[in-house]
């Protein structure tokens, strides 16, 4: 979408509504300092306007899936997609997954730390936020799946045998 059009279409709106990790939220949308720019990405919202930073950006070109949020349950890159796109979107980070009753985290999460699938953790958002969505959509998946499913998380620092091992893990256990 350009920017151009982007203002056009949101210019009738100049309201935002999103749902982000079951938390309703009303962005303006307009170029004062505390509204929402019509070329402000996903990405830049979360995190400076929300103050949601478990969302990393880190090519801010999407090639490395380090942003990769759930919008209505599917993977998407933050960088990549405007907030005014998000219109009456459930966005899910992974601050979303965590029980907030409970503080337990998502048993995915869990899997990550139980398996060692981090270190220095900059990409393992991304990363679990693509997992789960693969979850979310097939619980039972090889490692074939697995790995296509995180084809586009890209990490410097881990071997992706302990990222596809924690996915299948978690897997398992949900089962």
């Amino acid at each position: 979408m350009t920017e151009k059009y982007a203002e056009e279409r949101v210019s009738a709106e100049q309201t935002i509504h999103l749902t982000v990790n079951g938390k309703p939220y009303e962005l303006n949308v307009g170029s004062k300092p505390d509204q929402v720019g019509p070329s402000h990405t996903l990405a830049h919202t979360l995190r400076e306007t929300l103050a949601l930073t478990g969302t990393k950006v880190s090519c801010d070109n999407g090639a490395c899936g380090a942003c990769t949020v759930l919008t209505d349950g599917k993977a998407i890159l933050s960088c990549m997609t405007l907030t005014v796109e998000c219109h009456e979107k459930v966005i899910t980070t992974i601050e979303g997954l965590m029980d907030p009753k409970t503080g337990r985290l998502d048993p995915l999460q869990q899997s990550f730390i139980d398996e060692t699938a981090f270190q220095c953790g900059f990409c393992t958002p991304g990363i679990i936020m693509s997992a789960k969505a693969l979850l979310d959509e097939n619980p039972s998946p090889d490692e074939k799946e697995v790995k296509e499913a995180l084809s586009g998380n890209f990490c410097r620092c881990i071997s992706h045998y302990q990222v596809v091992g924690a996915v299948l893990a978690a897997s398992e256990k949900a089962r």
